[in-house]
Protein backbone atom coordinates (compact mmCIF):
# COMPACT_ATOMS: atom_id res chain seq x y z
CA UNK A 1 0.00 0.00 0.00
CA UNK A 2 2.60 2.54 0.90
CA UNK A 3 5.99 1.82 0.61
CA UNK A 4 7.62 5.10 2.91
CA UNK A 5 9.98 3.85 4.93
CA UNK A 6 11.62 5.53 8.08
CA UNK A 7 14.31 7.89 7.75
CA UNK A 8 13.57 6.95 3.68
CA UNK A 9 14.05 10.52 2.11
CA UNK A 10 15.98 10.17 -0.58
CA UNK A 11 13.36 11.59 -2.81
CA UNK A 12 13.37 14.81 -1.19
CA UNK A 13 16.63 16.63 -2.32
CA UNK A 14 14.97 16.05 -5.96
CA UNK A 15 11.42 17.40 -5.07
CA UNK A 16 12.98 20.60 -3.06
CA UNK A 17 15.12 21.13 -5.81
CA UNK A 18 12.29 21.10 -8.80
CA UNK A 19 10.10 23.55 -6.58
CA UNK A 20 12.69 26.11 -6.14
CA UNK A 21 13.01 25.99 -9.68
CA UNK A 22 9.24 26.06 -10.79
CA UNK A 23 8.49 28.84 -8.17
CA UNK A 24 11.81 30.93 -7.72
CA UNK A 25 11.30 29.98 -4.01
CA UNK A 26 14.21 30.63 -1.84
CA UNK A 27 16.54 27.79 -0.16
CA UNK A 28 17.39 28.21 3.22
CA UNK A 29 19.72 25.55 4.83
CA UNK A 30 17.98 23.16 2.15
CA UNK A 31 14.96 23.56 3.21
CA UNK A 32 12.28 25.26 0.79
CA UNK A 33 10.74 28.41 1.84
CA UNK A 34 7.26 28.54 0.23
CA UNK A 35 4.77 31.54 -0.38
CA UNK A 36 2.41 31.59 2.75
CA UNK A 37 -0.79 31.93 0.36
CA UNK A 38 0.53 28.53 -0.92
CA UNK A 39 1.16 27.13 2.68
CA UNK A 40 -0.93 28.13 4.66
CA UNK A 41 -3.82 25.06 5.79
CA UNK A 42 -7.45 26.56 4.23
CA UNK A 43 -10.36 26.49 6.72
CA UNK A 44 -13.33 26.23 6.33
CA UNK A 45 -16.80 25.91 8.26
CA UNK A 46 -20.40 25.87 7.17
CA UNK A 47 -21.87 28.48 9.35
CA UNK A 48 -25.24 26.84 9.31
CA UNK A 49 -24.02 23.67 11.03
CA UNK A 50 -20.73 24.43 12.80
CA UNK A 51 -19.47 21.78 10.52
CA UNK A 52 -15.59 22.59 9.65
CA UNK A 53 -12.47 20.82 8.17
CA UNK A 54 -9.09 21.93 7.20
CA UNK A 55 -7.67 21.96 3.69
CA UNK A 56 -3.53 21.81 2.93
CA UNK A 57 -3.07 23.34 -0.64
CA UNK A 58 -0.13 20.73 -0.83
CA UNK A 59 -1.54 17.58 -2.01
CA UNK A 60 -5.17 19.05 -1.72
CA UNK A 61 -4.94 17.34 1.25
CA UNK A 62 -7.70 17.49 3.57
CA UNK A 63 -6.72 16.66 7.01
CA UNK A 64 -10.06 17.11 9.65
CA UNK A 65 -13.44 17.08 8.86
CA UNK A 66 -15.54 17.99 12.05
CA UNK A 67 -19.38 17.24 11.76
CA UNK A 68 -21.76 20.24 13.15
CA UNK A 69 -21.42 18.39 16.98
CA UNK A 70 -17.53 18.14 16.97
CA UNK A 71 -16.58 14.79 16.10
CA UNK A 72 -13.73 14.53 13.63
CA UNK A 73 -13.92 11.69 11.47
CA UNK A 74 -10.40 11.76 9.58
CA UNK A 75 -7.68 10.36 10.88
CA UNK A 76 -4.33 12.80 10.95
CA UNK A 77 -0.75 10.86 12.14
CA UNK A 78 0.76 12.67 15.10
CA UNK A 79 4.04 12.29 13.11
CA UNK A 80 2.32 13.56 9.87
CA UNK A 81 5.12 16.12 7.89
CA UNK A 82 2.97 19.26 7.17
CA UNK A 83 5.69 21.55 5.32
CA UNK A 84 4.98 20.20 1.59
CA UNK A 85 8.72 18.32 1.23
CA UNK A 86 6.74 14.51 1.22
CA UNK A 87 3.05 13.44 0.83
CA UNK A 88 1.07 14.13 4.34
CA UNK A 89 -0.20 11.06 6.36
CA UNK A 90 -4.12 10.47 7.25
CA UNK A 91 -6.42 12.89 5.70
CA UNK A 92 -7.72 11.95 2.28
CA UNK A 93 -4.40 11.95 -0.08
CA UNK A 94 -5.23 11.89 -3.52
CA UNK A 95 -4.37 9.24 -5.86
CA UNK A 96 -3.66 9.99 -9.67
CA UNK A 97 -2.63 8.56 -12.40
CA UNK A 98 -2.19 5.62 -10.47
CA UNK A 99 -2.33 3.66 -7.54
CA UNK A 100 0.27 2.04 -6.18
CA UNK A 101 2.95 1.72 -8.49
CA UNK A 102 1.98 -0.21 -11.52
CA UNK A 103 4.17 2.00 -13.87
CA UNK A 104 7.71 1.63 -12.23
CA UNK A 105 8.68 5.08 -14.26
CA UNK A 106 6.56 7.20 -11.92
CA UNK A 107 6.57 7.29 -7.69
CA UNK A 108 3.85 5.16 -6.02
CA UNK A 109 0.58 6.88 -6.39
CA UNK A 110 1.07 9.66 -8.87
CA UNK A 111 1.28 13.30 -8.81
CA UNK A 112 -1.70 15.02 -7.41
CA UNK A 113 -0.68 14.05 -3.64
CA UNK A 114 3.26 15.34 -3.73
CA UNK A 115 2.31 19.40 -5.72
CA UNK A 116 0.88 22.77 -4.85
CA UNK A 117 -2.90 23.14 -6.12
CA UNK A 118 -4.21 26.52 -6.33
CA UNK A 119 -7.77 27.67 -4.92
CA UNK A 120 -9.83 28.72 -7.41
CA UNK A 121 -10.90 32.38 -7.30
CA UNK A 122 -14.53 33.12 -5.59
CA UNK A 123 -14.06 29.05 -5.55
CA UNK A 124 -15.75 29.42 -1.40
CA UNK A 125 -19.19 29.51 -0.40
CA UNK A 126 -21.30 29.31 2.60
CA UNK A 127 -25.06 28.88 2.51
CA UNK A 128 -27.93 26.85 4.16
CA UNK A 129 -27.20 23.43 2.64
CA UNK A 130 -23.29 23.29 2.53
CA UNK A 131 -19.66 25.18 2.91
CA UNK A 132 -16.58 24.38 1.03
CA UNK A 133 -13.96 25.53 -2.10
CA UNK A 134 -12.53 24.54 -5.64
CA UNK A 135 -9.18 23.92 -6.17
CA UNK A 136 -7.07 23.04 -9.02
CA UNK A 137 -4.14 21.82 -10.83
CA UNK A 138 -2.92 21.63 -13.94
CA UNK A 139 0.27 19.63 -15.59
CA UNK A 140 1.97 22.45 -16.75
CA UNK A 141 2.48 23.24 -12.63
CA UNK A 142 3.18 19.69 -11.51
CA UNK A 143 6.96 19.86 -10.45
CA UNK A 144 6.94 16.76 -8.47
CA UNK A 145 6.69 13.34 -8.66
CA UNK A 146 6.08 13.34 -12.48
CA UNK A 147 8.61 10.62 -12.99
CA UNK A 148 10.87 9.84 -16.42
CA UNK A 149 7.59 7.84 -18.19
CA UNK A 150 4.86 9.05 -19.89
CA UNK A 151 3.97 11.60 -17.89
CA UNK A 152 7.49 12.94 -17.50
CA UNK A 153 8.14 16.60 -18.57
CA UNK A 154 8.61 15.89 -22.17
CA UNK A 155 5.52 14.55 -22.55
CA UNK A 156 2.66 15.13 -25.05
CA UNK A 157 0.10 14.48 -22.45
CA UNK A 158 -1.88 16.90 -20.71
CA UNK A 159 -3.91 17.74 -18.09
CA UNK A 160 -6.45 19.73 -15.55
CA UNK A 161 -7.81 18.71 -12.04
CA UNK A 162 -10.35 20.17 -10.36
CA UNK A 163 -11.22 19.21 -6.72
CA UNK A 164 -14.43 20.51 -4.45
CA UNK A 165 -14.99 19.70 -1.13
CA UNK A 166 -17.96 20.76 0.00
CA UNK A 167 -19.17 20.07 3.87
CA UNK A 168 -22.18 20.13 5.71
CA UNK A 169 -23.69 19.03 9.42
CA UNK A 170 -23.29 15.52 9.25
CA UNK A 171 -20.52 14.47 6.17
CA UNK A 172 -18.57 15.63 3.26
CA UNK A 173 -18.31 15.47 -0.19
CA UNK A 174 -15.46 15.46 -2.52
CA UNK A 175 -15.25 15.11 -6.28
CA UNK A 176 -12.46 15.51 -8.42
CA UNK A 177 -13.07 15.89 -11.66
CA UNK A 178 -9.98 15.16 -14.47
CA UNK A 179 -9.79 17.02 -17.84
CA UNK A 180 -7.77 15.37 -21.14
CA UNK A 181 -6.54 18.99 -22.22
CA UNK A 182 -4.33 17.97 -24.76
CA UNK A 183 -5.48 15.55 -27.90
CA UNK A 184 -3.62 12.29 -27.11
CA UNK A 185 -5.92 9.95 -25.17
CA UNK A 186 -4.31 8.39 -21.51
CA UNK A 187 -4.88 5.84 -19.28
CA UNK A 188 -5.56 6.10 -15.52
CA UNK A 189 -6.76 5.59 -12.57
CA UNK A 190 -7.41 7.67 -9.76
CA UNK A 191 -8.34 6.97 -6.08
CA UNK A 192 -9.47 8.92 -2.54
CA UNK A 193 -7.08 7.12 0.01
CA UNK A 194 -9.15 7.94 3.19
CA UNK A 195 -7.63 7.85 6.71
CA UNK A 196 -10.54 7.21 9.26
CA UNK A 197 -10.30 7.65 12.56
CA UNK A 198 -11.70 4.90 14.76
CA UNK A 199 -12.57 5.84 18.09
CA UNK A 200 -11.11 4.19 21.52
CA UNK A 201 -7.99 2.76 19.45
CA UNK A 202 -10.74 -0.60 18.46
CA UNK A 203 -9.34 -0.55 14.87
CA UNK A 204 -8.50 -4.31 15.75
CA UNK A 205 -12.13 -5.02 17.32
CA UNK A 206 -13.77 -6.81 14.69
CA UNK A 207 -17.18 -6.13 16.57
CA UNK A 208 -16.44 -2.35 16.57
CA UNK A 209 -14.49 -1.84 13.45
CA UNK A 210 -15.48 -3.36 10.12
CA UNK A 211 -16.64 -2.60 6.39
CA UNK A 212 -19.66 -3.89 5.19
CA UNK A 213 -21.02 -3.70 1.52
CA UNK A 214 -18.19 -5.54 0.16
CA UNK A 215 -20.21 -8.76 -0.39
CA UNK A 216 -19.44 -10.68 -3.75
CA UNK A 217 -16.97 -8.84 -4.71
CA UNK A 218 -13.25 -10.18 -5.90
CA UNK A 219 -10.91 -9.45 -3.56
CA UNK A 220 -6.54 -9.52 -4.70
CA UNK A 221 -5.08 -9.99 -1.08
CA UNK A 222 -1.91 -7.92 -1.50
CA UNK A 223 0.06 -10.07 1.66
CA UNK A 224 -1.16 -13.45 0.78
CA UNK A 225 -1.16 -13.06 -2.71
CA UNK A 226 -4.57 -14.78 -2.77
CA UNK A 227 -7.81 -13.92 -5.26
CA UNK A 228 -11.03 -14.96 -4.04
CA UNK A 229 -15.15 -13.59 -4.10
CA UNK A 230 -15.60 -12.39 -0.69
CA UNK A 231 -18.87 -13.98 0.84
CA UNK A 232 -21.51 -12.44 3.47
CA UNK A 233 -18.64 -11.58 6.20
CA UNK A 234 -17.89 -7.91 7.21
CA UNK A 235 -14.33 -6.72 6.32
CA UNK A 236 -12.11 -6.62 9.75
CA UNK A 237 -8.67 -5.81 10.30
CA UNK A 238 -7.09 -9.52 11.12
CA UNK A 239 -3.80 -9.88 12.98
CA UNK A 240 -1.60 -8.89 10.10
CA UNK A 241 -1.32 -6.54 7.76
CA UNK A 242 -4.23 -5.73 5.54
CA UNK A 243 -3.89 -4.71 2.20
CA UNK A 244 -6.83 -5.72 -0.20
CA UNK A 245 -8.29 -4.44 -3.09
CA UNK A 246 -11.97 -5.28 -4.02
CA UNK A 247 -13.54 -5.43 -7.40
CA UNK A 248 -17.35 -5.05 -7.90
CA UNK A 249 -19.21 -7.87 -10.06
CA UNK A 250 -19.54 -6.67 -13.71
CA UNK A 251 -22.91 -5.42 -12.88
CA UNK A 252 -22.42 -3.30 -9.83
CA UNK A 253 -21.30 0.51 -10.90
CA UNK A 254 -21.49 2.69 -7.59
CA UNK A 255 -19.61 2.14 -4.05
CA UNK A 256 -22.19 1.77 -0.94
CA UNK A 257 -20.46 1.10 2.18
CA UNK A 258 -20.92 0.92 5.57
CA UNK A 259 -18.15 1.53 8.11
CA UNK A 260 -18.13 0.83 11.97
CA UNK A 261 -15.04 3.05 13.31
CA UNK A 262 -15.33 2.49 17.15
CA UNK A 263 -18.46 2.56 19.48
CA UNK A 264 -21.04 4.45 18.06
CA UNK A 265 -19.48 5.55 15.07
CA UNK A 266 -20.99 4.34 12.24
CA UNK A 267 -20.52 5.96 8.26
CA UNK A 268 -22.07 6.00 5.02
CA UNK A 269 -19.83 6.19 2.05
CA UNK A 270 -20.49 6.48 -1.40
CA UNK A 271 -18.92 6.55 -4.72
CA UNK A 272 -19.51 7.03 -8.34
CA UNK A 273 -17.27 7.51 -11.53
CA UNK A 274 -17.42 8.68 -15.29
CA UNK A 275 -15.34 8.70 -18.30
CA UNK A 276 -15.85 9.80 -21.23
CA UNK A 277 -19.47 10.88 -20.07
CA UNK A 278 -19.82 6.91 -19.02
CA UNK A 279 -20.64 5.41 -15.54
CA UNK A 280 -17.25 2.89 -14.44
CA UNK A 281 -17.43 0.67 -11.88
CA UNK A 282 -15.86 1.84 -8.62
CA UNK A 283 -13.54 -0.77 -6.73
CA UNK A 284 -12.94 -0.54 -2.69
CA UNK A 285 -9.07 -0.90 -1.08
CA UNK A 286 -9.04 -1.50 3.33
CA UNK A 287 -5.73 -1.20 4.50
CA UNK A 288 -4.19 -0.81 8.04
CA UNK A 289 -0.47 -1.33 8.24
CA UNK A 290 -0.46 -3.21 11.81
CA UNK A 291 2.01 -3.07 14.33
CA UNK A 292 4.85 -4.16 12.50
CA UNK A 293 4.90 -2.21 9.29
CA UNK A 294 3.83 0.76 11.41
CA UNK A 295 7.49 1.04 13.10
CA UNK A 296 8.86 0.95 9.89
CA UNK A 297 6.78 4.53 8.58
CA UNK A 298 8.54 7.44 9.49
CA UNK A 299 5.89 9.87 9.73
CA UNK A 300 3.14 6.81 11.58
CA UNK A 301 3.24 6.62 15.31
CA UNK A 302 3.98 2.96 16.32
CA UNK A 303 0.79 2.24 17.61
CA UNK A 304 -1.45 4.46 15.83
CA UNK A 305 -2.49 1.91 13.84
CA UNK A 306 -5.06 1.04 16.33
CA UNK A 307 -6.60 4.26 15.79
CA UNK A 308 -7.54 4.66 11.99
CA UNK A 309 -8.30 1.92 9.09
CA UNK A 310 -8.47 3.16 5.38
CA UNK A 311 -11.11 2.57 3.05
CA UNK A 312 -10.22 3.71 -0.11
CA UNK A 313 -12.47 4.15 -2.90
CA UNK A 314 -11.60 4.36 -7.09
CA UNK A 315 -11.34 3.87 -10.39
CA UNK A 316 -9.19 0.95 -10.66
CA UNK A 317 -10.33 -1.75 -13.02
CA UNK A 318 -12.12 -1.45 -16.51
CA UNK A 319 -11.29 2.44 -16.99
CA UNK A 320 -11.65 3.45 -20.42
CA UNK A 321 -8.98 5.80 -21.58
CA UNK A 322 -10.08 9.28 -21.38
CA UNK A 323 -9.82 10.67 -24.84
CA UNK A 324 -8.63 14.40 -25.87
CA UNK A 325 -10.92 17.36 -24.55
CA UNK A 326 -13.06 14.76 -22.69
CA UNK A 327 -13.39 14.86 -19.05
CA UNK A 328 -13.65 12.23 -16.26
CA UNK A 329 -15.24 12.71 -12.91
CA UNK A 330 -14.93 10.81 -9.30
CA UNK A 331 -17.54 11.47 -5.77
CA UNK A 332 -17.68 10.19 -2.84
CA UNK A 333 -20.31 11.32 -0.07
CA UNK A 334 -19.25 10.07 3.42
CA UNK A 335 -22.15 10.67 6.18
CA UNK A 336 -22.22 10.58 9.66
CA UNK A 337 -24.72 7.99 10.82
CA UNK A 338 -24.59 8.22 14.47
CA UNK A 339 -23.26 11.51 15.70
Amino acid sequence: EDNDRRNDRKDQPQIQQQRNSAFGLVVLNHLPYTPKAMSDPINIKHSKSGAKCTIFPFGAHLTSYQTGSGKELLFLSRDAILDGSKAIRGGIPLCFPQFGQPDKDMPQHGFLRNNYWKEVTEGRFDDDESAGTVLELALKDVVNSRGDGKWGIDTKLDAKCTYTVKINGDGFTTKIAIENTGTVSWDFQVLLHNYFLVQNRMALDGGQCNVKGLEGYTVSDKVSGEDYVLGADRVTIPEIIIDRVYTPPEETMDLDLTIAAGPSNNLSLTASGEVNGIKVPVSGVVWNPHAKKAKGMGDFGDDQYLDMICVEPGLLSNVPMLEGGKKASFTQVVTCLSD
